[in-house]
């Protein structure tokens, strides 16, 4: 009778944030079509280990399941991607999962997000409208605007781009990629457009655009193939316009 098939895991753990990180190791049954995901859920059921000790079961986050929400990103055989797409059949065994260092570790693969959300705080990520009476139709934007403005729009604050960027670490304040390509998409909307200038503002401090190194990671990192660096140049040309315009004074600055 043949043996049958396992899958081997790694798991890079963490019993709370202030604790040293650990490796466990878990062998589960091979099925047809597992993700990391459903693996997590299967050492979650049955949680013992590859020397058969009873552990506490791993924690990590998640929620749509279909590379959507962006929420079950994690470190997989080193590269920071989604886990409910990364399918066991195309993983190099053992599989090593650990969490994002560049978010503080709550525990085991589950991380703080906060840095990132805090950014997009910090350059305005959103279009606002005071009042909930009806204003009537907005403007519409150009169809060749709106094709790469949609683009942008999947972001999904994964936090892929900046767990792959060198340049956002403890040590700096680099907001990172995915906050400047939403300066870039909420400053092209004809409503958001009106905010421009305080985004703009945003991202020519510290911790802006002058933090890039240019490194590419993140495009290439990007689950959802956004043009992040081509955000970048166009937000370059942007800022040094508004750089101008602030020396000299909008009232003499021609469009």
């Amino acid at each position: 009778m043949s043996e049958q098939k396992t899958v081997r895991f790694i798991i890079t753990r963490q019993d709370n944030p202030d604790s040293a990180p650990y490796e466990e190791e878990f062998v589960l049954p091979y099925r047809p079509n597992m993700n990391v995901i459903s693996s997590l859920m299967e050492i979650r059921r049955n949680p013992v280990n590859a020397k058969g000790e009873k552990t506490t079961p791993v924690t990590w986050d998640m929620n749509c399941l279909e590379e959507v929400c962006g929420a079950c990103s994690m470190v997989i055989n080193g590269k920071p991607r989604q886990s409910c797409s990364a399918l066991v059949d195309k993983l190099e065994q053992p599989i090593r999962l650990a969490p994002m260092r560049t978010f503080p570790v709550v525990r085991d693969l589950q991380v703080d997000r906060s840095r990132m959300f805090d950014s997009l705080k910090k350059v305005k990520a959103w279009i606002p409208i005071d009042g909930t009476y009806d204003l009537g139709e907005g403007p519409r934007m150009p169809e060749k605007k709106r094709q790469w403005a949609y683009e942008l729009s999947k972001c999904m604050t994964c936090g892929v781009c900046l767990e792959a960027c060198p340049n956002v670490n403890s040590k700096s304040s680099f907001i990172g990629p995915a906050p400047l390509s939403q300066v870039r998409l909420f400053n092209a909307h004809p409503t958001g457009a009106m905010n421009k200038d305080e985004r703009l503002e945003a991202i020519m401090g510290d911790g802006g655009l002058a933090n890039c190194g240019n490194s590419q990671n993140c495009v290439q990192s990007c689950p959802k193939g956004i043009p992040l660096t081509t955000s970048i140049a166009a937000l370059n040309r942007a800022t040094t316009f508004q750089m101008f315009k602030n020396f000299f004074g909008s009232d003499n600055m021609v469009d």
